[in-house]
Order: C-alpha cells, then sequence, then structure tokens
C-alpha cells in the first residue's frame, strides 16, 4: 500500500461532509471575473468525450479588492494591513516560500493605525510571507500573498486540473464571498470546480423546490460567471423522506424521491451546474454504510430522474471513499449499472505514488466511462493555533510539492479529471489541515503551486511515465500551456515515504540530450529558463517540448482503462430490502470499506423486493435467479409483477444457506423480463455468518 495514510484516528476523513450534510455552518470555518456558462451538450459529445468550447470563455482576472492578496505578474502588489496588526508594529519584511529575505521596510503609525494599504511594487512569481514587528518584538503577526502568471488563454473545457471548492456552504448565503472564491478558483487555472447542495434545504417538505434564490443559486452563478463548470453533489436525506428508522445521512428508502429530486434538480440548474453526483461516499458508515447493490439501485433510479430533467446532464457514480476494491467493483458490474453513470467517480487520500496499483478495481467498475478523481487531497498537521490552524513552514513547502506530484500521478492512473481537496480553510478536530486558503482567503503555498499546474497542464492528455533511476519520477503529456501544444515532462525525486521523511530527497540526473528543452517552470510556476536543475529535488519541475517529443523517451504507458461495456438504460429499477441490523461491515482490502448482507446457515433470509416503474406507461415482468452459489437456494414468493406508471410493487423472497456450506461469501443475481422496458438486474453480496 505504500503508506497508506496518517495514523490522524477513526473518522479522520469525514469531519467536513458530516458537518455539512446535519447543516452546520461553515462560514466562521473560512472567512471568506467573468464568462457565460457552457451547456452540457457543448462539453460532450455522443461518444461522451469532452469537448473544448473556448469560444464561449475568457481569461481569469483578479477582482478589484484582490481577495487573498492575490496578484498577476506584472501588476503592483499592495496589501490590506491586518486587523489583528499591533498597533506598536513599526517593521515589515517579505520572505519567501523557501523563508528567503525578499525586501523590508519601515511601518509608519499612521499606516498601522488606519490599517491602509502597504504598497509593495513589482514582485516575481511565487508565494510570499509579509511579517510585522518591532525592533524588540519581531514577527509577532504576519500575512501571505501571491503573484501568479498571467495566463494567456482561457483554460480548456476540457483540462483535467480540477478543484473542490464547495463555496455554497464555505460562503452560505453571501454572494460577495462566493464570487470570490470562484474568481480565486479561476486564477488558478482550474476548468472545473465541485460544490455542496443540502437536500433538505431545498426540499424541506414533501413538493416542489425551494424559490430562488438560495445559496446554491447564486453559488452557480457566481461561479458560472467565474468560466468555471460545476459539478455539484447532495448526501443527506430531509426528514419526510427518511425511514422511520433511518437518519439524514442514509439514502431514501423510497426511490422514487430521488427520482423526482434529480429531474427537479436538472430542470432547475439546466446550463449553471453541468454534472451531478447523487450521493457522496455511500460505501462507508459516515454516509449511511450501504451495500454495493444499493448504491446501484439508488444510482439508477437517480440517474433516471436526472436525464428526465435534462438529458444533456452529465451524472457521475455516486463516489465511492476508501481503498477501491474488487468486491465493490463486482458489484458494479453484475448490477449491469454502468448505463446510468456518465463518468466513474471515486475520492483518494492515499499517497500519489499508489494511485495506479490502488486504482485497478476502479478502472474496471468504471466499464470504459471517464474516470473522476472528485476529492484527493493528503491532510497536514497543523500548528494548533485557532483560528488560523496553520501548518508549519516546512510542511507548508512539502504540501505545495506534492500538488505537481499528485495531478500528475493522478492522470496517469486513469483519471480524467482530478478534484483536489479543498479551496477554503478547513481543519479536522484531530489537528489536520487541508484547506489552499487560509482563514482570510489569504493563499498557502499549495494554492500558488496549483496555478502552476493549472497552466502548466491545461488540457493535458498523459503519454506515460518513465523511472529511469532511483527515486527519480517522470511523467509525461500532451498539453497546451498558454494555449501552445507542447509535451510537458513533468520530474521530481522523491520516496515513497510520510511527510516526516519528505523533502530531502535528491537525484544527480539530467535529461537525455537529444530532448530540445523550450522552456523550464518550477512548482510555483517561476521561469527557470532552458536549463533542467542539478539535482533533481522533490519540488517537481514542468519542462516544455516539442509535441512529439516524448516520444523519444522509454516511456511507460498508462495503465489499460476497461473496454466500454454496450448496455441500454431500463426504466424499471430493483431494490433490495433488509433492515441495516441485516448487514455486516466489510475490509476487503486494508483501508477499504463496504457492506455486505450476513445469512446465518442453516435458517432462512427473509427479505423484500421493491420494483419501481420510472416508465410513464405500465409494466409487467417476470423475476428470476439467473445466479447464486451451489447449494444456496433463493425461492420467490411470486415471479410476475404488474407495475402502474411512476409506482412501486413489491415481492418477497427467502434466501437459505445449508449447514457447512462451503461458499462464505457469494453473490445473488436476479433478473426481470420486462420486454421493452428492459431486463434490469439486482446483484447482492451476502456473507455466510451468525
Amino acid at each position: 500500500m505504500n503508506g497508506r495514510k496518517l495514523d490522524y484516528g477513526a473518522g479522520w476523513r469525514f469531519n467536513l461532509r458530516t458537518s455539512l450534510a446535519i447543516g452546520v455552518s461553515l462560514t466562521a470555518l473560512s472567512m471568506w471575473v467573468s464568462a457565460p456558462a457552457i451547456s452540457a451538450e457543448r462539453l460532450v459529445s455522443p461518444n461522451g468525450s469532452q469537448l473544448d468550447g473556448n469560444e464561449f470563455r475568457t481569461v481569469p482576472a483578479p477582482l478589484p479588492d484582490h481577495p487573498g492578496n492575490v496578484f498577476l505578474e506584472g501588476e503592483d502588489v499592495w496589501v490590506r494591513l491586518p486587523e489583528a496588526l499591533p498597533v506598536a508594529s513599526t517593521q515589515w519584511r517579505l520572505l519567501d516560500d523557501r523563508s528567503r529575505f525578499v525586501i523590508a521596510g519601515a511601518l509608519p503609525v499612521q499606516a498601522v493605525e488606519n490599517r491602509a494599504k502597504l504598497p509593495l511594487g513589482a514582485l516575481g512569481i511565487g508565494w510570499y510571507r509579509l511579517e510585522f514587528g518591532a525592533t524588540n518584538q519581531p514577527d509577532p503577526a504576519w500575512t501571505s500573498l501571491s503573484v501568479l502568471r498571467r495566463l494567456q488563454v482561457p483554460v480548456p473545457v476540457n483540462s483535467p486540473v480540477a478543484l473542490d471548492s464547495a463555496a455554497a456552504w464555505f460562503a452560505r448565503d453571501d454572494l460577495a464571498q462566493q464570487r470570490r472564491l470562484a474568481n480565486l478558483a479561476a486564477l488558478a487555472g482550474v476548468s472545473w470546480v465541485r460544490d455542496r447542495l443540502r437536500w433538505r434545504d431545498l426540499q424541506p417538505q414533501a413538493g416542489d423546490l425551494t424559490k430562488p434564490p438560495t445559496t446554491y443559486d447564486t453559488s452557480a452563478d457566481a461561479q458560472r460567471e467565474a468560466g468555471l463548470q460545476l459539478l455539484q453533489v447532495f448526501h443527506d436525506t430531509p426528514p419526510w423522506a427518511q425511514a422511520s428508522d433511518s437518519r439524514g445521512g442514509q439514502f431514501a428508502p423510497d426511490l422514487r424521491h430521488v427520482y423526482e429530486l434529480g429531474r427537479a434538480l436538472a430542470t432547475r440548474f439546466k446550463g449553471r451546474v453541468a454534472a451531478w453526483e447523487p450521493w457522496n461516499e455511500a460505501n462507508v458508515a459516515t454516509f449511511g454504510a450501504h451495500t454495493v447493490d444499493q448504491m446501484c439501485s439508488w444510482q439508477k433510479a437517480a440517474w433516471l430522474g436526472f436525464k428526465a430533467g435534462d438529458p444533456a446532464v452529465l451524472v457521475g457514480w455516486n463516489a465511492t471513499a476508501a481503498v477501491p476494491t474488487p468486491a465493490h467493483t463486482e458489484g458494479v458490474l453484475a448490477n449491469e449499472t454502468w448505463p446510468y453513470f456518465d463518468t466513474y467517480n471515486i475520492h483518494t487520500y492515499d499517497w500519489s505514488h499508489g494511485y495506479a496499483d490502488l486504482w485497478k478495481p476502479a478502472r474496471a467498475a468504471a466499464a470504459g466511462r471517464p474516470l473522476w478523481i472528485t476529492e484527493a487531497d493528503r491532510g497536514t498537521p497543523h500548528l494548533k493555533n485557532p483560528p488560523w490552524f496553520d501548518q508549519a513552514p516546512r510542511l507548508e513547502r512539502l504540501k505545495a510539492e506534492w500538488m505537481a506530484q499528485a495531478y500528475a500521478s493522478s492522470l496517469f492512473a486513469g483519471a480524467q479529471r482530478h478534484f483536489h481537496f479543498i479551496l477554503g480553510n478547513y481543519q479536522e478536530p484531530n489537528g489536520v489541515q487541508f484547506g489552499l486558503l487560509r482563514l482570510d482567503l489569504t493563499p498557502r503555498p499549495a494554492y500558488v503551486a496549483l496555478a502552476a499546474v493549472g497552466r502548466c497542464l491545461a488540457g493535458a492528455r498523459v503519454l506515460g511515465r518513465w523511472q529511469p533511476a532511483g527515486p527519480v519520477q517522470v511523467y509525461a503529456f500532451r498539453a497546451w500551456p498558454d494555449g501552445q501544444e507542447r509535451d510537458v515532462l513533468v520530474a521530481w525525486a522523491e520516496k515513497e515515504v510520510d511527510w516526516d521523511g519528505r523533502g530531502s530527497t535528491t537525484a544527480e540526473w539530467q535529461l537525455p540530450a537529444q530532448l530540445n528543452v523550450q522552456a523550464v517552470v518550477d512548482h510555483l510556476g517561476r521561469s527557470c529558463g532552458v536549463q533542467f536543475p542539478t539535482p533533481l529535488t522533490s519540488a517537481p519541475v514542468f519542462v516544455f517540448l516539442p509535441p512529439g517529443q516524448a516520444a523519444r523517451l522509454p516511456l511507460e504507458s498508462p495503465p489499460a482503462l476497461a473496454a466500454p461495456r454496450r448496455g441500454s438504460a431500463s426504466s424499471v429499477v430493483l431494490q433490495m430490502v433488509l433492515p441495516p441490523s441485516a448487514t455486516r461491515k466489510m475490509e476487503d482490502i486494508p483501508w477499504s470499506e463496504g457492506y455486505a448482507y450476513q445469512a446465518t446457515p442453516g435458517l432462512p433470509l427473509e427479505f423484500k423486493l421493491h420494483v419501481y416503474n420510472f416508465d410513464t406507461n405500465p409494466v409487467e415482468g417476470r423475476l428470476q435467479v439467473i445466479r447464486q452459489p451451489e447449494n444456496w437456494t433463493t425461492t420467490l414468493t411470486a415471479a410476475d409483477f404488474k407495475v402502474a406508471a411512476m409506482k412501486r410493487g413489491e415481492l418477497t423472497a427467502t434466501l437459505r444457506l445449508p449447514n457447512g456450506t462451503p461458499t462464505l461469501d457469494g453473490w445473488v443475481v436476479l433478473r426481470a423480463d420486462c420486454g421493452r422496458q428492459g431486463q434490469p438486474v439486482l446483484a447482492f453480496r451476502v456473507i455466510a455468518g451468525k
């Protein structure tokens, strides 16, 4: 596994999503232009590939007040003095990302009292720490700022560099702050952002959605105006749609509710939200502890609803968390779920050097659809200095270096789009910081590193990987930095170790002499001329070559993606119905999580099957068991069914595992023949035990 994660304790990654699901406002956690939207019809070709659409977009520029002290190269830099700056401060000094001195000056008393702007003049690309102090009291306060390279052309819509922003919640009901977050995301060169929506906010009672504007409407508009494409997710169930013994973090038991929700959301946000995830990490306890068949049935109903509202909108898999497993993939494929997702979405908090191996089951589950990584990060310990919860300078530097490593490794491992988690300031109670921005939107070094990735890997397509010597890593891409087609190499030297051991690796290694290096850019976007660095370190460099030159390198091909599976969606959806007490937590491989049903050999397991008809016409069908382990017996009380349009039917069945069964882990697969309305499948996993 090569170092799955730091041992931050149980639940280390789920506190944000939990607090958001129960409606806790994150405005206090994060204090926090313009192009028309690109419709989904412009984004997706008939074969599902992403189109450019740049004719609709503009090059982003900072907002007039420069939120977060983010400037572009060539601008005169100024910084508002922090509100917490002591009146006794008389001096300031500017340091770079390596804590090297840049410039210093005196700080007039009246400037501190009036919180005036401090002019710093023209600065080079990079991240800076601005410290304030007095002769006998150095550095009592500080802030940060950055200078980014100005984008020369709009970022391609098909660029894989994306970002989780959660703007609707981080800036809840605050349009001005949502616009600031959207602007900072656009300046970083990302193509897509991911937001979050709370079902109970938009539909507190059964019936019509809450009338606009809501925080979700204003956030979608702000991000559209910034030229960003929006992926939206929800993962809560309002009380009126919950089961009597359930909670808001589990699926609504009646799949008609998610169908109607999907249809209403797709209609309302058409042209503003380009893609949807109909739940978040349902395979883990924090978000419902659902079995894979439950996830598949939910996905099918949601997909049908979203497509009924907007046939062109993208609907992703309800993203899976933790390490992908062959068992989960078997469930997705056995349930024939691939016609019901346009992208297959997963989350990762693993070290990037493990992506290619760890994601093999996910590439298979995708069934030829694009693989999207819609949350990805590696959190670092913070200094426990509320309310800022900053990282130590060393960890800030290492996190910035890791950004290019993560994106490059992800694209090689099969990702079509990679969303880094997360833009705004966010820390967890167990001492981990994830945010690219500080509490007041000022940047951490990793934000500047993201901007370098966004520019240098604009529109990138992976060509391959080269591991020429020891810790040296070289990833090759065809990309369009500054709108120019290039072969781009991302190179660094690092061991497969945790934060404590990172940042000290070097390698005396050079690129082959036959390559025509046109430019070298460091991990923060600074130009290094045409000289490849000696020695190579853990800080990645981007090397621009003429198109086609990467073919001169002995590149390892990316892992093979699964061949596209054929099939069409049925308007009939089958659903297994058993109480949570009948399920069992599974860890099929280390750092994974899933759930399966449990049956005791020798005792009957009685269950219900719901048959949903999402067609406008009634449906008739017959259900049969098409696969189960030898000696297991599944008996249907009745096999035939009739269900009116938009109604739900119910069947009952009994599963029996004989005493002494040699099969302790198996699948039961049922198929319904519904004539022109298709042949829907339900496959569920059962573990033998007490």
